[in-house]
């Protein structure tokens, strides 16, 4: 996990590497400090030598500066470091997730890794700044402020090692009993995002069903989960300050005792006994001392905190898509021809679950196939198998008379342009969004895409045209007008095969034929599937096929349908003589 973590540091290697010296270069003068101040004590007031006071106290002050300046480099370059970690670290996230298959992606939530690409990040960037500074200062601080308290008062200084298994075996309780909370509180975070992102984005469902106190029980219920971990574990957590306050002023008490009995015996004599001077340094390395043991247990805590956190990023890091471009892929589409030769597809790769079964279909450069079936016969899944969203259990699909998974997927997916059934609309003005298709398309080609979509009109209706701006989601177009802006931005494509994935429904009959007529004048070379539930959508296709329970229930045009299909002659009835059957 480490190793994959520390891959991200890259170009901040320096920072980090910086921020440990400077903090090495800090703690030295520090610790020189005190034992200055010592001699200043007991050679310079206590004798009333004015030189030495003068000469030790300018020591002193530069010292002083030193280390300031060297904690201040050291400070700047542990937040540099720890910036950029966090930034390479949401970059790989990101970047890794724009790699995954869906099958990828369904294994993690929009929520879930929201909050790994925030707050687990932001958890592992304060552990690391923690890591390259604290946990650098404070074991070199608590050594060499030991060293020099033996030096200074020899046996009296036994007290600090007494405090060491005290601590240890108290950060260790702290940690074993906190680690499983934090794990624990971090997915709660998920569910909490997932509930204001399902809220936000069917909030005119919540509103029209009047279920607003629902959607607050719901968040207030999640929130109530995250507090009372976070309770638990501070109440864990908190054992470490007077553990912490025991020990410090449990060693001041024994040696402001001992340490007294020890001047008054040797009459404030350094060579015999204990001096003032050494008494007072030894308060200084005390407190060094002890906040530093302070300070680990806050890294201790931290990474504690932060374990959790990092555990879920490498997950994300660690995830590699099952569909890949092959080592020497074939870059070239020849037609828009699709074979499928005994594909059965199940999303779960479990052959006993198959969603597909047994499909042998053959389609032609340039034909228009309409699709038809209930809800769940398979026909998304179909169609998706096609530019590999998904890849095939068992069989090949073919397309163009290659294997498409020896195709490159970009060039593949630039060949096959999908018109899903969620239409996606990005921030941004029409023009930005139809350019997804086409990022260097001319004004000409977006106008035209947009006619054959049945676009075009309603765009001109708008004050700013083309340059009107998309809110997030489209919200501010309708239904049938997003439809078709996903439409004309596949065409943009140029696509061998254009997928219309009951992409108008929400348009009206009328839009639908001529739409349909367009595609069939416009761009006669493209292969054209067109999944639909109303029958006028596809009855004018070279084929069609029926769907049923993953399967081909039967294929051809609509007159033999009609003439011989079940299926189809009941969806038929339903929606051309439904009507006229009883006048």
């Amino acid at each position: 996990m480490i190793k994959h973590l520390m891959k991200s540091i890259r170009e901040y290697k320096k920072d980090s590497f910086l921020a440990p010296i400077f903090v090495t270069g800090e703690v030295i003068f520090e610790v020189i400090i005190p034992f200055l101040m010592s001699k200043l004590i007991d050679s310079g007031i206590d004798a009333g030598n004015m030189n030495y006071i003068l000469r030790t106290g300018a020591i002193l002050v530069v010292c002083a500066l030193v280390s300031l300046s060297l904690g201040f480099f050291s400070g700047r370059s542990a937040a540099i470091a720890s910036s950029g970690f966090a930034k390479n670290l949401r970059r790989d996230m990101y970047y890794n997730v724009q790699n995954f298959s869906f099958a990828n992606i369904d294994k993690f939530s929009t929520a879930s890794i929201v909050t790994r690409l925030t707050t687990d990040v932001t958890n592992v960037q304060n552990a690391y700044q923690m890591i390259i500074r604290t946990a650098v200062r404070s074991p070199i601080m608590m050594i060499a402020a030991m060293v020099m308290a033996f030096k200074v008062a020899g046996p009296l200084a036994f007290v600090f090692l007494a405090c060491i298994p005290i601590l240890g075996i108290g950060l260790y309780f702290i940690m074993t009993r906190t680690h499983p909370i934090f794990e624990r509180v971090f997915k709660t975070y998920d569910k909490l995002n997932n509930v204001v992102q399902e809220n936000l984005h069917g909030i005119r469902v919540v509103k029209s069903f009047v279920r607003e106190d629902h959607e607050i029980k719901k968040f207030k219920d999640i929130s109530q989960d995250i507090y009372n971990d976070f309770s638990h574990a501070e109440k864990n957590l908190a054992f470490n300050m007077p553990l912490m306050q025991i020990c410090v002023y449990g060693s001041m008490l024994f040696i402001s005792w001992f340490g007294a009995r020890m001047i008054v015996a040797s009459g404030n004599d350094a060579a015999v006994g204990l001096s003032t001077g050494e008494l007072m340094s030894l308060f200084v390395y005390l407190m060094q001392i002890l906040m530093s043991l302070m300070m680990l247990s806050m890294v201790f805590v931290m990474i504690t905190m932060s374990k959790a956190s990092a555990e879920r990023i490498v997950e994300i890091l660690d995830e590699t898509s099952d569909i890949t471009s092959p080592e020497q892929p074939v870059m070239a589409i020849s037609d828009g021809s699709i074979d499928f030769e005994n594909v059965s597809f199940s999303y779960s790769k479990n052959p006993d679950k198959l969603c597909l079964k047994n499909i042998h279909l053959h389609i032609a450069s340039g034909e228009t196939v309409g699709i038809i079936g209930g809800t769940g016969s398979g026909k998304s899944s179909l169609v998706q198998l096609i530019p590999r969203l998904y890849d095939a259990t068992i069989g090949n699909v073919r397309v163009g008379g290659t294997d498409v998974r020896d195709y490159d997927l970009e060039v593949l997916r630039d060949n096959v342009a999908m018109v899903l059934q969620k239409n996606v609309l990005f921030s941004g003005t029409i023009r930005e969004n139809l350019r997804w298709g086409n990022a260097e398309a001319t004004d000409e080609e977006l106008i035209h895409a947009c006619q054959l979509a049945q676009a075009d009109d309603f765009i001109r209706t708008f004050p700013d045209g083309y340059d009107t701006y998309i809110e997030q989601g489209g919200s501010n177009v309708s239904g049938g007008q997003k439809q078709r802006l996903c439409i004309a931005r596949a065409l943009l494509k140029k696509p061998k095969i254009l997928i219309m994935d009951d992409s108008t429904s929400a348009v009206d009959t009328k839009t639908d034929a001529l739409i349909q007529r367009a595609f069939l004048t416009e761009i006669p070379e493209t292969t054209k599937i067109i999944i639909a539930q109303r029958i006028s959508s596809v009855e004018h296709a070279d084929k069609i096929i029926i769907m049923d329970d993953g399967e081909i229930n039967a294929i051809g045009n609509h007159e033999e349908l009609l003439a011989s299909n079940p299926i189809y002659q009941e969806v038929y009835a339903s929606q051309v003589k439904g009507g006229n059957d009883h006048e």
